[in-house]
């Protein structure tokens, strides 16, 4: 079992006690109740007797009393009752204990109770039907009753009690300490054992409470789990032995010891727990070996199993006497095999063996419980024998209506409360059971504290037979669980009252045969009910109700049901209740945080059942602020992932794609097949795939092939945790519990595709286009979608370095040639290919090992390298094949070698020595010495030598390891000298091997510069130079006749190959001299000697520092140094050493540095606003984004990645705060020339005023937001100088980092304070002090505003003032009378205005905005300031005085009542003169027209509207020159309603919502109009209400109208890509789509994308028109892609442009493919990323196969000239001229060349032309006549 390490730990620390989850579930409780205490009251189960039968024995002496005085004498005290008197002595006959006369007695008795009866006696006292423990009342007349005896009779009472025998309901507060009860197991847990008790108590039974074999065997694992190295086998037979359901099972019933009752630590002061111990030392407690008898029980636990039967240890404190419980006797079930020590057994006595020592038991319930004949005690030595679960036969002695009360043997007193007497089945107990009768019962419970002794007995007959209490159906014989037919948590819709027990409770009818039901009083109702009556009342006899199933007590054989109404509603009682998989709704209880800091959610899903929603489960999005959405109390849909009842533990899912999700739950293995479809969490994503959790404990395996059709390497790249994919089941194993899933759509499998994967076999010899290349592998298609895979590895059969070279010759969509299938990947469908020639000569000739059975013993094997470990290479071969080359069976000279020598995929020829066909192995040997049938290797035969520089060396086996010969420098390299041994015979002298000491060498930058040409040397040889990775090999090894051979000058001693330095002999801090042969960007590379590299960190090549800034001039390659050696590594081949000193080796401080100073730093961290960057090992410093670049359009840290090198200027050094100023700025760090756009600004000195600088966002606060200019220089800029425009939410407008433009306003350099302004008015044009309260005039006309409008007036703010503002109340609105102002201004309306009134003291301004007041202002405004900059915004003005004359108008338009009253407004003339006037002041001011305005172009509008203004006044022009009115007239209300509506409402474009909406309702199908009102919307930041205008406008425009709405569309896809989420794209651009044409709406949103920079989304949309077969005949769909793939993607990608070309040829008719390559081929020439030599093979090809298409070459020409050289123009002129042209033709192309030849300026050329244009006419002409 899994949990048994953790229960071993908590047996440690708490053996007899366990954690409060296990506790098992009852049914719900009030507050006020305990959690495992009956549902019942603790009420007085005494015998309810009948009020009509009084015992003879407590009526007589309250007739003595009333007889006698009390001072009279005393009397005889009256006989005793002969059950009193009964013979105590157990006799050892069966006959009766009672004598004849004492027969006699009780009838009389009897008969006396009978009289009484019909005479109407009282009720005896204690005859109530309550306990002592029952309500106040019944307690109070208790006491009444004594009080009343007290005057009858002196007499204390005693005798009364001791002739009454109180019958006891078992309940929580009677358990005490020892009690012994008889239990059934309803529950089996990991860590305990649940025993359902009498009275609906439940009990539990923790593990060290079992047995003591059982307690044995868990200390004995507690010792293993503390040695790690125990076997695995063994732990997992122990771990089997801790299961308690291999030990026990559901229904067995048990005797039990009560150890503890008490509140539960760990669950709250309410919870009670009742602990219980089945250990037979407990359960047999007082039982002695004289007490057992014949039918007795005892409780025994296993000691051994035996084959047959079992020796049962009984816990009694005789050491020699065991039981034995024989096979037979185990009982129906029960497996005698699987039987385990510790097992635990309730037993019934069979025999006593005559010695006394051996106790035969039996198990067998079904014998021990028949009915019929119930074995039960005959006689018995003491009462001892009789403990719970023993079966008796019961003297009655007195009953009730629900209760029995009885003697065994004589003086053991048994009771039976109402639920174990059988009266719940609605019996009378007075009529079943007669006094004087006996009864069959089982003890069930002892009352440990009880005087005299007494027990407690159950009659009903699931008890006496130890068996289930069964009901059936109506008509039906079969018997079933209660459980079965009502659940706990099940509805009954008409519950009937049977019987009514007034402060009880209720009993009820079902509908369940045989199980009633019990409700108790606290249960009927939300109210609390005193008490009940039978008679009347909602709860009366025979009356129904709902109710709902709460528990049920499996001793007691009774439904606890509920009526409460707050139960009835209740979704779930019990964790059970909650189904996994199934859909629930809850409330948010809480949000908390779990372990690993990550939000989750609590969910109430009722009373007491909580459910937890991870992070991962919250949204199917990640939520950036969780606590936003999930608040306290709010209510959500979830569905339940899993739950684990145990622990309490339910986990919810609130993801939409799950909850909504209609597949049916996947919550078994069994039930889900191949090929089923539904949606899965991923819950832990890796390189090769992914783990998939669905619901409960299932899951699956997402293999990264299955991902995707498309090629996925690295799944983390493109998955994460907690995502939702659908997938579909590819292969299960119910019984493993495992399954593979894919996400792939099984209808897009290609079955060419699988035919031509299945007709290639292991060894085939294919070819294929390279469609894919990196530097590791390329990716050849071999037809029909089938991929083939070609390691870099499997190139050649030579080096390394020629593996690279014949990759870098490998070109994207070549053909690739002859190369071998040497694996199948069915999973993938693709195969492993290979160029090696030896593997191809091998498969050609059918020799290639492809499978096991290839492989023979003795043969050599051709093969390469999979895998290297220390002792061990793996060998591969063909389909799989592996074999084994151990360290032993490698040659003596690679064994010391890093890898052996060898290197993945190299290629290896070895032997097989041994072939283990029973298990599929066989191993390899490459030793000489081995015996072999074949020679692995041959011996090298030599080469003589040609004019040797030695004569000794006749040849090249004279070349011996250690030989010493004389060589000649042939060439002197950085690195190295290139000498000649012989004339074909090379040689090489590392730098490292040259120099003895580090005096020898002169120069140091350039050691080998003191030697020449043709100088002689003395050398040894060393071994063979092998360039594929920097090192010699031995001279065995020698491969082709000439070798190079690696030599040494120094002088050194050399007989083995042990002299040699290795690495193994270097120790750290040695020091030795070393050479740089190369400089990456974090190490230089060095060589000790010609055959041990290491590498030097940048920061340790110099003590200093000031070298450092240029490492290739001051240490360039080949130049020596001195170098310590810091670490070694012989196992991974590492070498880390250094130059620096000993003593400067300690950590570099600030104060060594200097400003100025240029060092080398690593990246360590990347954020937001900067990058940390790591100088040493102590030092480290952030660069700011004002310090990353010169231009800060390029300052971004997200172009850095963790680990570059980069240089670092030191700029500021603070010792005391250990700060220190860095910057990456080209001009700090390259050269000071070097232009910079944004210099850097260090001091508020350096602002000027007026002066435009940029910067970033540093902080927004409520007032403004601060900029950052430069490390120590930030300047502020107030809300009110943010915009030109008015933002209603401007914090949302900018955020922290963000790349700002602004004016500098304030600078104050004393104060170190800095102001700036970010209005684009105020950066592009010259700043204008602010108005202010004090500068406002009587009189003086305004533009302003609308801040807040009220039904009392129009609050306004002045425009570019201080915030000064003032109130235009309602009267002063329009010259006439306004009812409802907001009707006519919104907030942000333009207005002019003027001063009617100031109030200096109070700081208030009145203004007027009648256009009475302003109108003839504002025409000498207009003709005072006709030529200054302020034109076009006091037209926009008096545009907006207008707009509030024609409201005036409109209003009068209304009235009733004609005004005679005459007023100004302007006339038309007027109105088209401004409009004139202001077109030409743009035009003079601006230079640019409104066209050109910023926004998209090319998709059919202009996105800012601005282009409508021209359309709009050319409108109003129009519509002005139609109405030329005098200026002053008398009002009519048509015409000037006319006249505004024209003239003066758009001299300047609509201003306001009210304008839009007006010119709205005469162009409802304009979509300029309509655009230009959605920009309005955003430049307000009403992005809702700019998508609400787009809306409406899609319903008014005209459904013929196919441009305009196609307008809309766009400007609403526009609006949905700026400012709304991707699923909002999505969503609207698919609807776009369905109502438009759909290539069309493509197209458009590829333009939004390219236009917002969001070229991934494009490509993604390109390639889903690619996969659309009704675009994909359209060349101008393949033409647009590749031009995006050539020159828009970033980074470019033209190797997929160049493959669209096939793709393309497949779609598009063959008509058009002649003009598809024509422009692919252009398109090479055009793109900056395209390969003009490749569009010339295009074009010779089609020129080739269309030598007469006249535009082909025109094309080609074309390109040429403007792309191309011009010899190639001319050699294209003149293969068209050789051509057999027409006259016409020919005319037009020497006309061409002729005018290109003087456009080029060569007259010569243009000679030419002509010369060849007469031959070619002689030519012509000359044929013709011979024709």
């Amino acid at each position: 079992m899994a949990h048994a390490s953790r229960l071993q730990r908590k047996l440690r620390t708490a053996p007899s006690t366990l954690p409060s989850q296990h506790l098992a579930m009852v049914a719900p409780k009030r507050k006020a109740e305990s959690n495992g205490v009956s549902a019942l009251k603790d009420v007085d189960q005494t015998a309810g007797r009948s009020a009509k039968r009084q015992r003879k024995s407590d009526a007589a002496p309250d007739a003595v009393n009333t007889a006698k005085s009390p001072a009279s004498k005393p009397q005889k005290a009256p006989a005793k009752s002969v059950f009193k008197d009964e013979e105590k002595a157990f006799p050892r006959g069966g006959a009766s204990v009672l004598t004849p006369l004492e027969h006699k007695q009780i009838q009389i008795k009897a008969n006396q109770d009978v009289l009484f009866e019909q005479a109407g006696g009282k009720k005896r006292s204690g005859e109530d039907d309550m306990s002592d423990a029952a309500s106040d009342a019944g307690s109070e007349a208790a006491k009444k009753s004594k009080k009343r005896k007290s005057k009858k009779s002196k007499k204390t009472g005693a005798e009364e009690k001791e002739n009454v025998i109180r019958v006891e309901s078992l309940s929580y507060k009677r358990l005490v300490q020892g009690s012994l009860v008889l239990g059934q197991v309803s529950e089996i847990t990991a860590r305990d054992l649940v025993l359902a008790l009498p009275n609906n108590l439940s009990g539990f039974v923790p593990l060290t409470a079992i047995s003591p074999q059982f307690t044995a065997k868990l200390e004995k694992l507690l010792e293993e789990d503390e040695q790690e190295d125990k076997d695995d086998d063994d732990a997992s037979d122990d771990m089997d032995d801790v299961d308690l359901e291999s030990m026990f099972h559901v229904g067995q019933y048990l005797r039990a010891c009560v150890t503890s009752t008490g509140d539960d630590p760990t669950s709250g002061s309410t919870k009670k727990r009742i602990e219980l111990s089945i250990e037979p030392s407990l359960a047999n407690r007082g039982m002695e070996k004289s007490s057992i008898v014949v039918n007795g029980t005892v409780q025994a636990s296993v000691i051994s199993n035996e084959d047959h039967g079992l020796i049962m240890d009984m816990g009694l404190d005789e050491p020699q006497l065991k039981g034995f419980l024989p096979k037979s006797e185990i009982g129906k079930g029960i497996e005698h095999a699987k039987i385990k020590e510790g097992t635990v057994f309730l037993c019934a006595v069979q025999k006593l063996n005559s010695d006394g020592r051996i106790i035969t038991l039996s198990a067998d319930h079904q014998k021990a419980g028949n009915v019929k004949k119930l074995p039960h005690i005959p006689e018995a030595p003491t009462i001892d024998a009789f403990l719970p679960g023993t079966a008796v036969d019961m003297l009655v002695t007195d009953t009730t209506t629900t209760t029995v009360t009885g003697k065994v043997m004589g003086m053991l007193d048994a009771t039976a409360d109402q639920f174990h007497s059988g009266a719940v089945a609605g019996l009378d107990m007075t009529e079943k059971h007669k006094i004087g009768a006996r009864a069959k019962a089982r003890i069930i419970c002892t009352f440990p504290g009880s005087e005299p002794k007494k027990v407690g007995v159950s009659l009903l007959d699931h008890v006496l037979s130890l068996s289930h209490r069964t009901t059936s159906a109506a008509k039906s014989k079969e018997k079933k669980d209660p459980l079965a037919v009502l659940p706990v948590s099940s509805f009954v819709e008409e519950a009937k009252v049977t019987r009514v027990d007034p402060t009880v409770g209720l009993y009820l009818d079902l509908g369940v045969r045989g199980v009633p039901g019990f409700a108790h009083i606290s249960r009927l109702s939300d109210d609390k009910i005193e008490r009940l009556y039978p008679d009347s009342g909602l709860f009366k006899v025979g009356s129904t109700h709902r109710a709902r199933i709460v528990g049920y007590g499996v001793m007691d054989g009774l439904f606890q049901v509920s009526l409460e109404k707050k139960i009835l509603e209740q979704p779930f009682l019990r964790i059970q209740d909650v189904k996994v998989g199934q859909v629930v709704k809850g409330k948010v209880e809480k949000l908390i945080v779990d372990k690993k800091g990550a939000p989750a959610v609590l969910v109430k899903l009722s009373e007491g059942i909580v459910g937890l929603v991870s992070e991962n489960h919250l949204a199917d999005v990640r939520l950036q602020h969780p606590e936003r959405k999930f608040r306290e109390g709010a209510s959500v849909t979830a569905r339940v992932l899993s739950i684990d009842v145990e622990k309490r533990h339910i986990r919810l899912t609130l993801k939409k794609s799950l909850v909504n999700s209609d597949v049916k739950p996947w919550l078994d293995y069994a039930a889900i097949s191949v090929g089923d479809k539904g949606p899965g969490t991923l819950v832990e994503v890796k390189s090769n795939g992914a783990k998939v959790r669905f619901y409960g404990n299932v899951g699956g395996w997402l293999p990264v092939a299955e991902m995707s059709e498309a090629f996925i390497g690295d799944a983390t790249k493109h998955f994460q945790a907690g995502q939702v994919v659908n997938v579909r089941v590819v292969s299960i194993d119910s019984e493993a519990r495992h399954m593979i899933v894919s996400c792939k759509d099984p209808s897009a499998i290609d079955g060419d595709k699988e035919t031509r994967f299945q007709s290639i076999n292991l060894g085939d010899i294919v070819s294929g286009t390279i469609i894919e290349k990196s530097a590791e592998m390329a990716t050849v298609d071999l037809g029909f979608g089938v991929r083939g895979i070609l390691r870099v590895g499997h190139l050649t059969d030579g080096s390394d370095k020629k593996d690279q070279a014949t990759m870098g010759r490998l070109r994207v969509g070549g053909p690739l040639e002859d190369v071998v299938v040497i694996e199948k990947r069915h999973n993938l469908r693709n195969v492993i290919l290979s160029n090696k020639p030896s593997l191809r000569k091998l498969a050609q000739a059918k020799k290639l090992i492809t499978k096991f059975e290839d492989v023979e013993a003795g043969e050599n094997a051709q093969g390469f390298v999979r895998r290297i470990l220390p002792d061990k290479i793996f060998v591969e071969f063909g389909g799989g094949v592996v074999g084994l080359l151990f360290k032993s069976q490698l040659p003596d000279d690679q064994i010391n070698l890093p890898d052996f020598g060898l290197r993945p995929d190299q290629s290896i020829t070895a032997r097989v020595s041994h072939v283990d066909a029973a298990n599929g192995r066989f191993w390899l040997s490459l030793r000489s010495d081995a015996k072999t049938s074949k020679k692995v290797t041959t011996e090298a035969t030599g080469e003589a030598t040609v004019n040797a520089v030695d004569k000794n060396v006749k040849s090249t086996t004279d070349l011996a390891f250690g030989a010493t010969t004389t060589v000649r420098v042939k060439s002197i390299k950085d690195t190295q000298l290139n000498v000649q041994v012989a004339d074909n015979v090379p040689g090489r002298v590392s730098v490292a091997e040259i120099f003895n000491s580090w005096d020898e060498i002169k120069d140091k930058k350039h050691p080998l510069s003191q030697f020449k040409m043709k100088d002689t040397l003395t050398v040894k040889v060393l071994g063979l130079h092998d360039a594929r990775n920097h090192r010699f090999l031995p001279i065995t090894h020698r491969q082709g006749k000439v070798p190079t051979f690696e030599l040494t000058a120094k002088k050194v001693n050399l007989k083995s190959q042990s002299d040699l330095l290795s690495l193994a002999d270097i120790t750290p801090g040695s020091t030795h001299i070393a050479f740089i042969n190369n400089i990456a960007d974090r190490h230089v590379w060095v060589n000790i000697t010609a055959n041990i590299r290491g590498r030097i960190a940048l920061l340790d090549l110099s003590d200093d520092l000031s070298l450092l800034g240029n490492v290739e001039e001051n240490f360039p390659i080949g130049s020596a140094l001195k170098v310590r050696v810091k670490t070694v590594d012989v196992s991974t081949n590492r070498l880390e050493l250094t130059a620096t000193s000993a003593d400067s080796a300690k950590a570099l401080e600030l104060k060594d540095l200097k400003e100025g100073l240029v060092l080398p730093a690593r990246v360590t961290k990347i954020h937001d606003s900067s990058i940390v960057v790591q100088i040493n090992e102590n030092i480290a410093a952030p660069i700011y984004l004002e310090h990353l670049a010169d231009d800060y359009d390029k300052a971004n840290p997200k172009s850095f990645t963790l680990g570059d090198a980069v240089r670092v200027c030191v700029t500021d050094i603070d010792l005391e705060k250990k700060r220190l100023g860095l910057s990456a700025r080209p001009s700090r760090v390259l050269s000071s020339s070097l232009p910079v756009k944004d210099p850097e600004i260090t001091d508020i000195a350096q602002l000027k005023l007026h002066q435009v600088v940029r910067g970033f966002v540093k902080v927004i606060v409520d007032k403004g937001i601060f900029v950052r200019l430069g490390p120590h220089v930030d300047a502020f800029v107030k809300v009110a100088h943010l915009s030109d425009e008015y933002i209603k939410d401007w914090k949302k407008a900018f955020a922290v980092d963000q790349l700002v433009t602004g004016k500098i306003i304030a600078a104050d350099a004393a104060k170190k304070s800095a102001q700036m302004t970010l209005k684009k008015s105020m950066v592009d044009g010259e700043y204008k002090e602010l108005l202010q309260f004090s500068d406002m005039k009587v009189g003086q006309i305004v533009t302003a505003k609308v801040r807040h409008v009220q039904d009392y007036g129009v609050f306004i703010v002045v425009d570019n003032s201080r915030n000064v503002s003032g109130l235009c109340h309602v009267s002063q609105i329009a010259d006439s009378r306004v009812e409802n102002v907001k009707a006519l201004y919104k907030e942000g309306d333009a207005v002019k205005a003027k001063v009617l009134e100031i109030d200096p003291e109070k700081r208030r301004i009145s203004f007027t905005l009648k256009y009475s007041a302003i109108s003839g202002e504002a025409a000498d405004d207009e003709d005072d300031e006709m030529g200054s900059e302020e034109d076009v915004d006091e037209d926009e003005d008096e545009a907006d005085a207008s707009d509030i004359s024609e409201m005036e108008v409109d209003y009068e338009d209304e009235e009733d009542e004609e005004e005679d009253d005459m007023r100004s407004v302007k006339s038309a003339e007027s109105d088209e003169e401004m409009a004139d006037a202001d077109e030409d002041d743009d035009e003079e001011e601006g230079g640019v027209p409104l066209t050109e305005s910023g926004g998209l172009k090319g998709v059919g509008f202009d996105w800012t509207g601005a282009t409508l203004d021209v359309d709009d006044r050319k409108a109003a022009d129009d519509s002005d020159s139609d109405e030329e009115k005098t200026k002053k007239k008398k009002k009519h209300k048509k015409a000037a309603i006319q006249e505004d509506r024209t003239g003066d409402l758009d001299a300047h474009g609509p201003q306001s919502v009210a304008d839009y909406e007006r010119l709205l309702l005469g162009q409802p199908n304009s979509a300029e109009l309509w655009v230009r009102y959605m920009v309005f919307q955003r430049e307000l930041n009403e992005i809702e209400k700019a998508r609400q205008i787009a809306r409406r406008a899609l319903k008014m425009i005209n459904p013929r109208e196919d441009q305009a709405r196609l307008d809309v569309w766009t400007a609403l896809l526009h609006l949905e890509n700026d400012f709304g989420s991707n699923d909002q794209i999505e969503e609207t651009f698919k609807e776009g789509c369905l109502q438009n044409d759909s290539r069309e709406m493509h197209e458009r949103m590829i333009k939004i994308y390219i236009s917002s920079g969001k070229l991934e989304k494009a490509d993604n949309l390109y390639q889903s028109m690619t996969k659309n077969k009704s675009f994909t005949p359209t060349p101008s769909l393949w033409l647009s892609y590749a031009s995006f793939l050539m020159s828009t993607l970033q980074p470019p990608s033209p190797s997929r442009a160049r493959a669209l070309l096939s793709r393309a040829t497949q779609s598009v008719p063959e008509s058009e493919h002649r003009y598809l390559t024509t422009k692919f081929a252009a398109l090479e020439f055009k793109s900056p990323n395209g390969d003009p030599e490749r569009g010339r093979t295009i074009f010779e090809g089609l020129v080739s196969t269309w030598p007469k298409k006249g535009d082909i070459w025109d094309v080609y020409v074309e390109l040429e000239k403007s792309h191309g050289s011009e010899e190639n123009v001319r050699a294209l002129y003149e293969r068209m001229c050789k051509g057999n042209m027409k006259a016409r033709r020919a005319h037009v192309v020497f006309r061409h060349w002729r005018e290109w030849e003087e456009s080029v300026g060569n007259a010569k050329g243009v000679q030419r032309v002509r010369a060849l244009e007469r031959e070619w006419a002689e030519k012509k002409a000359e044929k013709k006549d011979e024709e």
